[in-house]
């Protein structure tokens, strides 16, 4: 693909502007890292307040009587009693169990729910809401929106100048909030295993906003490279790396994710593609899941790696490793078979044909700081 191919967010010009270095991330030329560099900028997320165009995310509205009921049929989660005003962290999945995307949905009120999906599923899952369940509401794809995520510990400082209302919203509320003027959608939420915000904006004042944000003191602009490190020490999946249609809920270490009124004995059992799969698992067990892993040397352990035991044999795979900031040493997710599968249990990893020793651990590796109230 070249880059006259790529797409661009409504920020492009912003991140050229400030001296990005831009690759091609699903579909769209993104920034990796600014001249503050991948580090810095990591770093600078954790300790004051980071701003990220995710624009490329895909974002949808259903609308409806029906909609709350039509969307839980796809997924394992309870949209029903999703209160007015909450966000929730969804799953589409298909008829084996297997994990079609990961998503937020919010409940706007008046009937209407706000989706928000990941970039390069984004068509997919809007064909997928069409196919199964336009006959019972209505489905809008609003990918017209930018999308900015404020992200550290004083990114409510930041954003309560703007509108002061939002320094009481607690993690995973969602409300509309006007902002310069503009009427925007902001959740108390993120990517970063921090505090921070999401916030929806109508693409032409997207530019406006950012540069309002960016302005303030205690605000760096922070690209794909810092998203990636920091949402890897958090804890927190990438669809298609650490799970994907291949994998079920249960394997990919989800289940805290699935309601217990969707689960096999809550009040709306089932009902979501894939459903008795997934609850044979849950009874009996899965052969590999998904783990943290700790590598014990300086050593970054890259997605694909082979995992073995002791004796050289294979039990599985990484799907996510990099150097973690915070934690000033490397840190890796990866699939591992079930007798591996306990905390502190010894695992190696191959790297450029040399066995590298890690260690099974629990995540997140860097404590998350969201805003509970």
């Amino acid at each position: 693909m070249t880059t006259e191919t790529l797409a661009k967010t409504p920020l492009h010009a912003l991140h050229l502007e400030l001296g990005a270095r831009m690759v091609p991330f699903a579909g769209y030329d993104m920034p990796v890292q600014y001249p503050l560099g991948v580090m810095k900028e990591h770093l600078h997320c954790r300790e004051a307040a980071g701003l990220f165009d995710v624009s490329h995310m895909g974002q949808i509205i259903l609308r409806g009587p029906n909609a709350a009921k039509a969307l839980e049929s796809l997924v394992p989660v309870d949209i029903v009693d999703l209160p007015v005003g909450m966000q929730r962290y969804a799953m589409f999945t298909d008829d084996q169990g297997g994990i079609l995307d990961d998503l937020m949905v919010a409940n706007l009120g008046d009937d209407t729910l706000f989706l928000v999906v990941n970039a390069a599923c984004k068509h997919q899952d809007l064909m997928h809401l069409q196919l199964q369940i336009a006959s019972q509401c209505q489905i809008e794809a609003c990918f017209d929106r930018a999308l900015l995520a404020l992200q550290g510990p004083k990114a409510v400082d930041v954003l309560a100048r703007l509108a002061p209302e939002v320094a009481k919203m607690t993690f995973m509320q969602f409300a509309p909030v006007r902002l310069l003027g503009v009427d925007c959608y902001v959740s108390r939420s993120g990517y970063s295993g921090e505090d921070g915000y999401e916030i929806s904006v109508p693409a032409a004042h997207a530019e406006a906003l950012a540069r309002s944000l960016l302005a303030e003191p205690e605000v760096a602009a922070i690209g794909l490279g810092a998203r990636d490190s920091l949402r890897l020490e958090a804890g927190l999946c990438l669809y298609g790396h650490d799970m994907s249609t291949s994998t079920t809920p249960i394997e990919a270490s989800l289940l805290w994710a699935i309601s217990k009124a969707r689960r096999a004995d809550g009040a709306r059992a089932g009902g979501f593609p894939g459903a008795e799969r997934i609850f044979a698992q849950q009874q009996q067990g899965v052969a590999s899941k998904r783990v943290g892993l700790l590598p014990q040397e300086r050593v970054p352990v890259r997605e694909g790696a082979e995992i073995v035991d002791a004796d050289g044999n294979l039990i599985g795979s990484v799907c996510s490793g990099g150097f973690g900031p915070t934690l000033g040493a490397p840190v890796a997710m990866g699939y591992v078979q079930s007798s591996h599968m306990a905390v502190d249990t010894p695992v190696w990893a191959m790297v450029r044909g040399k066995r590298v020793a890690m260690k099974v651990a629990k995540t997140p590796f860097v404590p998350q700081r969201y805003y509970r109230g």
